[in-house]
């Protein structure tokens, strides 16, 4: 059940509102306990949901002193852009889940405060739509697309058509989700997508022809996997598109050297939000193994439990050359549309900009690993 349109209620942000973790509680209360789940949940006993922000709380900061930050600033330079800052707001499935006006708010939001955006294939809102409400302005962040490969390549070429017509300016190929993790709190919840919400970007798309199982076949491996990228496929979309692909989902230096190797233009470090594969590494110990196996060509990225701006320091300490915010923007979405997510991403913000002068970081440039206690 999506929440009412006519309640103009959502658009007031709670006057305790004054961090992520608040957004968060407030937006419990508002949501469906069946959307609640899908969204909030995690995969198995969700062990993966928990340690990515545990990881960046346990990171202890070795701040500077007595140096000039005066005359400081957030920017950073990635895919040729230069960016306000590195806040971009992760792709998430079914936004009109927590607001009726779903990715659409997100977007303007992500605009109003130069933050990225990537919208996710399974946006409750078409793709034409968002790049309509926010392409044209200046001042937005970078404007990207996020892949799930599809099995009707013709579909998906003409999805990279739309998404480049539209204005999109990267994909975001997402390659650790062969299949659903088993999330066990949806499934418990009996969640099911509510009339009206749906995948707005496949509507057309052919169902995958169903492979012939015998008695001892297994559904998965004979059949569904039969239809997961692979290598090749990342490939077979670099010839496909003239957008730059980044690969979302990486966890291993070997792979990160694999993807270098293809000519990728960047890598996000993420576990899916600890959605697909439980007690897998937490974002924060993976991230500097990425960035020491790719160096300093190729921009890397990170997401998972980053709920502070001190959170966001330790990543561009560990090498991010940005961090993708996911939950907390769908939190505030569903607490306050628009106007909440908009203020959530300015908390974040500001907050960063306190951990660097407190840091004694005037600019991202002075963010480095010695920032970060090893002992």
């Amino acid at each position: 059940m999506t929440p009412d349109p006519t309640d103009h209620g959502l658009q007031a942000i709670p006057a305790d509102t004054v961090s992520l973790a608040d957004y968060q509680r407030h937006a419990a209360q508002r949501m469906d306990a069946a959307a609640w789940a899908y969204l909030q949940g995690g995969a198995g006993d969700e062990q993966t949901v928990a340690a990515n922000a545990q990881a960046w709380q346990a990171l202890q900061l070795l701040p500077r002193v007595l140096r000039r930050t005066a005359d400081g600033h957030t920017r950073t330079e990635l895919l040729g852009r230069t960016l306000a800052h590195p806040l971009i707001v992760a792709p998430v499935a079914y936004q009109r889940l927590a607001h009726p006006e779903g990715e659409l708010d997100t977007a303007l939001a992500a605009a109003a405060q130069e933050a990225g955006f990537v919208l996710s294939t399974q946006s409750s809102t078409s793709l034409e739509d968002i790049a309509d409400a926010v392409a044209a302005d200046d001042f937005r962040g970078p404007l990207w697309m996020q892949l799930y490969l599809q099995p009707d390549r013709d579909f998906t070429r003409t999805l990279l058509r739309r998404a480049e017509g539209a204005g999109f300016e990267a994909i975001v190929l997402t390659v650790d989700a062969p299949v659903s993790g088993t999330r066990d709190r949806e499934r418990r919840a009996n969640f099911r997508l509510p009339a009206g919400v749906s995948a707005m970007n496949l509507h057309g798309m052919r169902p995958a022809p169903a492979r012939e199982l015998g008695p001892q076949d297994s559904a998965l491996f004979n059949d569904l996997l039969h239809h997961a990228p692979t290598w090749d496929d990342v490939a077979w979309l670099q010839s496909q598109t003239r957008l730059p692909v980044l690969l979302k989902g990486v966890l291993r230096a070997d792979d990160a050297r694999q993807a270098r190797a293809l000519g990728v233009q960047g890598l996000i470090v993420s576990n899916h939000g600890g959605r697909t594969l439980d007690t897998v590494l937490p974002t924060a110990r993976a991230l500097p193994r990425i960035v020491e196996a790719v160096g300093d060509d190729l921009p890397v990225l990170v997401d998972g439990g980053i709920r502070r701006g001190t959170d966001v320091l330790k990543a561009l300490a560990l090498g991010a050359r940005a961090v993708l915010i996911g939950r907390p923007c769908v939190h505030a979405l569903a607490t306050a549309g628009a106007l909440g997510v908009a203020h959530a991403l300015r908390l974040l913000r500001d907050e960063l900009e306190a951990a660097m002068a407190l840091s004694g970081c005037a600019t991202l440039a002075d963010i480095g690993p010695d920032l970060i206690d090893r002992d």
